[in-house]
């Protein structure tokens, strides 16, 4: 036999183990990401369940009024200032030293 067809029947070999391989493998991959999605789907039925059975009606016979409390802004004394003669700086209260 010549080298071009002993070369030729090694890849012949080589390929016909190799396809049903690879073949397997991703079959295999498949299935495991199927199985996967197969459980989570089953979990996040079970999360649904148990989240609509804890969740409790909540109604408002009137609107909120109230407001959230926002900073007030006060100015800084000039002994204590710092900065240019003169100048005021606005401060948020509470901050001022």
């Amino acid at each position: 036999m010549s080298r071009q067809m002993t070369f030729t029947l090694a890849c012949a070999v080589v390929l016909s183990a190799l396809g049903p391989g690879v073949a397997g493998y991703l079959s295999a991959r498949l299935e495991a990401i199927r199985t996967a999605e197969r459980n989570l789907h089953a979990l996040q039925a079970r999360l649904d369940v148990r989240q609509a059975r804890d969740v409790r009606p909540v109604s408002f016979p009137l609107p909120c009024l109230r407001t959230p409390v926002t900073p007030r802004i006060q100015q800084v004394p000039e002994a204590r200032q710092r900065a240019a003669p003169g100048g005021r700086r606005p401060v948020i209260a509470g901050t001022a030293r």
